[in-house]
């Protein structure tokens, strides 16, 4: 029979915390060829990842990938790698820092309610499930999850909510659970992409055209009912509606397609490479995709594909960053968060779930009266 994981113990009188889960893909903990191939290791193996026979897909992953694949890797890391670490890692970090900032000083919250907030990776550290041994050592028992992925896919949200319920499945006292599935169409999401390009354009001069390169997945995962292509094109589409962009301002693309099978068109690499030969001068680029910069925009765009354009004939290619820790980026996910907290019990919001100092200590005398240990 399972042993249910029970600790921290529960004692009664506790005042129950909300807990909100922010996850994003993951890093390799360092830019070298053995942390990346164990990165890459549990980030292919994910059958959400790749959809193919276990055993066939093992012998590939361990008899060729790893053994090719984290040396090319590793070195691209280093390229982007800062002195505090890695990109991803830094910018998530500090959006769940100060959405807790935030959380903690929302004056409309009830004085006996707290919120948690933990950062968890898909792949890497640290992981879901170690972020959410944190939320419960803080004692929350109702749980918001936000995966940074605003348009929805099989390939990284739905891999979310399996770790998020193997990993809770081993405990004996499951949270309530609150899943936030997409955003790839809010308005408050929008606005904020829209005006990151603004605020580069003020900066740095407009482009002749702008691209909008979204994260690849294969072309079958449309075929089978997977909602990102739509997401993605949506997204696109009202971005250059924000912006008052004509058809021919700004173009939709996909980037980091790997293997042979047939991906999201149009390729964004093939894409870039026909713009220069177009001899087109400046080229704008933006990742709405990605919530916070990281390998994908920094090397594979800003710097792959930068050299690519120049090398096809075009002129510069401008890399527009991701929203990252922008204020109005951290002021959507935060309301984002409240939106979908809202109405839930013990959160502050003057239910009967939201117990003062005083209740919840005579609620601990009349426990521990009939004997309760804790």
């Amino acid at each position: 029979m399972p042993k249910f994981q029970s600790a921290p113990a529960y004692e009664h009188g506790q005042a129950g915390a909300r807990g909100v889960l922010v996850v994003n893909l993951g890093t390799p903990d360092e830019p070298t060829a053995s942390a990346v191939r164990r990165y890459l290791g549990e980030f292919l193996w994910d059958p959400r990842v790749v959809e193919m026979p276990r055993p066939l897909w093992w012998l590939i992953l361990h008899g060729v990938i790893l053994r090719i694949r984290p040396g090319r890797s590793a070195r691209a890391y280093r390229k982007i790698w800062t002195e505090s670490g890695s990109p991803l890692l830094l910018n998530s970090a500090e959006i769940v820092r100060r959405i807790g900032e935030r959380l903690s000083v929302d004056s409309s919250r009830a004085p006996a309610a707290k919120t948690a907030v933990a950062l968890g990776m898909s792949y890497g550290r640290p992981s879901i499930a170690a972020a959410l041994d944190e939320l419960h050592a803080a004692g929350a028992r109702r749980i918001v999850v936000l995966p940074l992925y605003p348009q929805y896919s099989g390939t990284t949200t739905a891999s979310v909510f399996d770790a998020v319920t193997s990993a809770l499945g081993k405990r004996r006292w499951v949270p309530e659970l609150r899943f936030i599935n997409h955003y790839h169409d809010a308005p408050g999401y929008i606005a904020a992409v829209a005006q990151s390009i603004r605020d580069y354009w003020n900066a740095h001069g407009r482009g002749d055209k702008l691209m909008l390169s979204f994260h690849g997945v294969p072309r079958q995962t449309l075929l089978d009912g997977d909602p990102y292509h739509c997401h993605a094109q949506k997204t696109g589409r009202l971005i250059a509606e924000s912006l008052s962009l004509g058809n021919d301002d700004w173009i939709l693309s996909f980037q980091s397609r790997v293997g042979r099978a047939e991906w999201l068109r149009p390729y964004t690499d093939e894409t870039i490479a026909a713009l220069g030969r177009q001899k087109l001068e400046r080229l704008d680029v933006v990742c709405p995709g990605f919530a916070v910069d990281c390998l994908e925009t920094l090397e594979e765009i800003a710097l792959q594909n930068g050299e690519l354009f120049a090398a096809s004939g075009g002129g510069t290619l401008h890399y527009i960053p991701c929203l990252n820790d922008r204020e109005d980026h951290v002021d959507f996910l935060y309301r984002l968060i409240e939106q979908h907290s809202s109405g839930w019990p013990g959160t502050g919001t003057n239910t009967d779930d939201d117990e003062t100092p005083d209740q919840l200590a005579a609620s601990r005398q009349r426990a521990l009266a009939m004997g309760a240990l804790q």
